[in-house]
């Protein structure tokens, strides 16, 4: 099973070809710090090829969800710390997901400041949770020119304190609507300056983050997540066939470890312009290992690898409620079911609790 065969990845040779995706729990405290739980979360999934953690925040200001963790205080690169140990002495590899909310927050979260984002518009039919709540996204604050470049550096920094917290690498959040996804759409990017207009320059953001970064923290070590056809947090492209492949192009100009495809599914009929399958369109296009995500089961992971552009299969709700998946798919056993109700916030119910094997 090509599920299951070892394979290296940037500078590990991981135990398989499944990687556990990244997935937002809200499980840090008001300080964005870990707590053991968290511990026992990942290393209880240490037998995943490649853990890539949840959306981890890099500045106060990229913060959009509560009770989401961060990586820009000692504590938090401290708390991480304890995180990565247990995971490499389970002979497992993790990655950090770099994250930065852009326009998808709320004030209320934010100790009353404005999201911030490329251009001001807000995001529409759709509202953002609180602690008080459903709400309605307000209209974000446009980023000065100035404010973009030090954003860039905040990038920088937290691929830095990621090194400091023992991560293997570092994973670029540049899908689903969130602040580089937002440089990336034309729905969601009106700027004049060098980081708004044509394809090049709504490109910017997201290579120069990924230069830094490499530049950093060494080859081999950063990678990036795409997903050019969702439609979340309003997100549209106008080409994205030419945004996409022009922005691989110069990607395939960094050492990166991996890119990691969502292939996300949207109505045709509304956006007959779109990729068929992005794994395809754009995984033929990089000689970088690619990574498949997006409601994928055994099968059909299996099937996905044996066309042989994708390389790995990230799984979230599968490895949220089964620990142990490579074994259960090894041995074709029965998969626990995720609880939704507890897949945000709350305490150990549906976190550290799904049984194993045996």
């Amino acid at each position: 099973m090509k599920l299951l065969q070892a394979i290296k990845v940037g500078t590990k040779t991981l135990q398989n070809s499944m990687a556990m995706a990244p997935m937002t729990r809200s499980r840090a405290n008001d300080d964005g710090v870990v707590g053991n739980s968290t511990e026992i979360y990942y290393t209880q999934r240490a037998s995943a090829g490649l853990i890539i953690t949840e959306g981890i925040n890099i500045s106060k200001q990229a913060l959009g969800s509560p009770l989401t963790p961060g990586i820009y205080t000692q504590a938090q690169i401290d708390a991480w710390r304890k995180i990565t140990n247990a995971v490499h002495e389970k002979a497992g590899v993790i990655y950090a997901q770099l994250w930065h909310t852009g326009r998808v927050g709320h004030s209320l979260v934010k100790n009353g400041e404005l999201p911030v984002a490329p251009s001001a518009i807000a995001i529409q039919g759709q509202q953002h949770f609180t602690m008080e709540g459903m709400k309605d996204y307000e209209t974000p604050r446009a980023l000065s020119t100035v404010e973009v470049i030090n954003i860039v550096q905040d990038y920088k920094q937290a691929a830095l304190n990621a090194m400091e917290a023992g991560f293997d690498g570092v994973e670029l959040h540049s899908a689903f609507g969130y602040l580089p996804n937002q440089f990336l759409a034309d729905s969601a990017n009106q700027r004049t300056d060098q980081y708004g207009g044509n394809i090049e320059n709504r490109n910017r953001f997201v290579l120069e983050v990924m230069k830094e970064m490499v530049n950093a923290i060494g080859s081999d070590k950063v990678a990036i997540r795409i997903s050019p056809t969702s439609l979340y947090n309003s997100i549209a492209h106008q080409n994205p066939v030419e945004q996409f492949t022009e922005l691989i192009s110069e990607l395939n100009k960094l050492p990166l470890a991996y890119i990691h495809i969502m292939n996300v599914p949207f109505p045709a009929d509304k956006f007959p312009h779109y990729p068929a399958n992005s794994v395809e369109t754009f995984g033929k296009l990089t000689h970088h290992t690619i990574i498949a995500n997006f409601a994928y089961t055994k099968e059909k992971g299996e099937a996905e690898l044996e066309k042989g552009i994708a390389k790995l299969i990230s799984y979230g709700a599968l490895f949220l409620a089964n620990p142990d998946l490579p074994k259960r798919f090894e041995l074709n056993a029965d998969l626990n079911q995720p609880d939704r109700a507890t897949m945000y916030g709350g305490q150990d119910k549906g976190y550290i609790d799904y049984p194993f094997l045996n």
